[in-house]
């Protein structure tokens, strides 16, 4: 059995995988060889690859995984199928993978390299993934690989691989012994330091003890008036000279100062709706209250007595 004897040991419950690339007679010889190795009290257990995904297994429950070792077999197996051996090992469990690989193979080819193989298997949650043998593949090997697979590669071999599940399930926690110091009673504190950074109500009385006064802590430029260019936010009044814009809720005052422009250019108001009033008679209409009256400036005051308002009705 080579290298199995390494992995499999009395007492353990092992998984054997078969696939239809190899014969019956194989996979009887390779089960004769495992039971020999766990006996007496072992268990061996036979499933097909392709129904692996299927089976009931409960996770954690073989010491070892074999995974194509029936001599013969040229068996790709996917993440899938690793995974799912990973799954169903004990922790520090042992899965063992046979499988053809390609010492040339690009990356998304059918056939892996033994570098890609290994970090498949990594992925899978295993942990020292170690090649352990390296043989070549038969005429009839290589014919089926090729012919199933439609590799086309010359650089065939076929590789096997060991690797260990870590000792410890996926989503088991442990509590951390964290490193604390004993208490031995608080530090001592120098008493001079005590004493400096001490103050009573006593303190405050004390005549020794000068004050500043706040205003002394302003300079001359502190107490003058800051202009509004100074208190402007940044983006506030930009645009051009005559579309200045304040900034929205403005504090500097800008738009105060464009309100109060905005009032000041504002047309004044005329005494009518056509605007004329104050040029004439020649240019006032038939129903003008000012109708007789000279003519004046725009927003000068007119009184108007009420015979000439009863006239103008």
């Amino acid at each position: 059995m080579g290298s199995l004897g390494d992995s499999v040991s009395p007492g353990q419950h092992v998984a054997v995988t078969w696939d239809g690339s190899s014969s019956v007679e194989s996979l009887q010889e390779l089960v004769a060889q495992v039971q020999t190795a766990v006996a007496p009290d072992g268990k061996v257990s036979v499933e097909n690859v392709e129904r692996l995904l299927m089976s009931a297994h409960r996770d954690s429950c073989f010491d070892g995984v074999l995974l194509g070792l029936v001599p013969g077999s040229t068996t790709i197996h996917g993440s899938d199928i690793l995974v799912e051996a990973a799954r169903i090992l004990k922790p520090g469990g042992t899965m063992i993978i046979q499988e053809p690989v390609d010492l040339q193979a690009d990356h998304g080819a059918r056939l892996r390299s033994p570098a890609q193989l290994s970090s498949a298997i990594t992925l899978s949650g295993m942990t020292s993934v170690t090649q352990i043998l390296n043989v070549a593949l038969t005429s009839g090997q290589m014919q089926h690989v090729k012919e199933t697979l439609g590799h086309s590669g010359t650089d065939l071999t076929s590789v096997r691989i060991r690797a260990t599940k870590p000792n410890y399930e996926v989503g088991s926690s442990r509590p951390l012994a964290l490193l604390r110091r004993p208490v031995t009673g608080k530090p001592a504190v120098d008493p001079a330091a005590v004493k400096l950074w001490t103050l009573s109500a006593n303190d405050m009385n004390d005549e020794e003890v000068d004050l500043l006064d706040s205003d002394d802590l302003l300079d001359p430029d502190d107490m003058k008036k800051p202009l509004p260019s100074t208190l402007k936010a940044q983006g506030c009044g930009e645009g051009s000279e005559k579309k200045r814009k304040a900034c929205k809720n403005c504090t500097c005052g800008l738009a105060d100062e464009l309100e109060d422009e905005k009032k000041n250019s504002a047309p004044t108001p005329t005494p009518s709706a056509c605007g004329n009033c104050y040029l004439g008679d020649a240019f006032r209409c038939a129903s003008c209250p000012y109708l007789g009256m000279p003519a004046f400036k725009p927003g000068e005051k007119i009184l108007l007595n009420p015979s000439q308002l009863q006239d103008a009705l």
